[in-house]
């Protein structure tokens, strides 16, 4: 049993620069060197997305453009890992750009999705509103036309 568990443990990847074991998705995010530049810029531009989502909220054609752009920019996130693993050595200090896409989908992705989700939300929301009131000026015109044939 002990050499199962063993060998299971010599499965899972060891960090390169804190030399820990990833086991999770924490643990992967931890083992990240969040103070590079390209990293910080990243960052950076996810928080100027997610401003610019609850900034846009009342702006219906706006956050149809900027839904777009981000399920494009998420569409294109195999190629961007591609690229980005190809010349990682001429913005990075590591090579976290893996074949099966782990670094970019939780980094690049994620934030792009949970701000479509945002958008999403914000526009059922919106069209509960809507269809609220259509139902209101519905049953108050039907009320009305029931009170004008009473007084005839």
């Amino acid at each position: 049993m002990n050499a199962d568990k063993a060998k299971n443990l010599s499965a899972v990847p060891i960090d390169g620069f804190s030399k820990v074991r990833i086991t999770s998705t924490w643990t992967f995010l931890q083992s990240i060197q969040w103070s590079e530049p390209w990293l910080i810029g990243l960052v950076s531009f996810h928080l100027l997305c997610f401003a610019f989502t609850i900034l846009t909220c009342k702006y219906y054609r706006i956050q149809i453009f900027q839904f777009l752009l981000m399920v494009a920019m998420v569409y294109s996130a195999e190629y961007v890992n591609e690229i980005a693993a190809m010349n990682w050595r001429s913005f990075a200090k590591f090579q976290y750009f893996d074949s099966k896409g782990m670094f970019i989908s939780l980094v690049y992705s994620v934030p792009l999705l949970f701000n479509t989700i945002i958008i999403v939300a914000m526009w059922v929301r919106r069209t509960f509103a809507t269809m609220t009131e259509l139902k209101t000026l519905q049953l108050k015109r039907k009320a009305a036309r029931q009170n004008a044939k009473k007084t005839q």
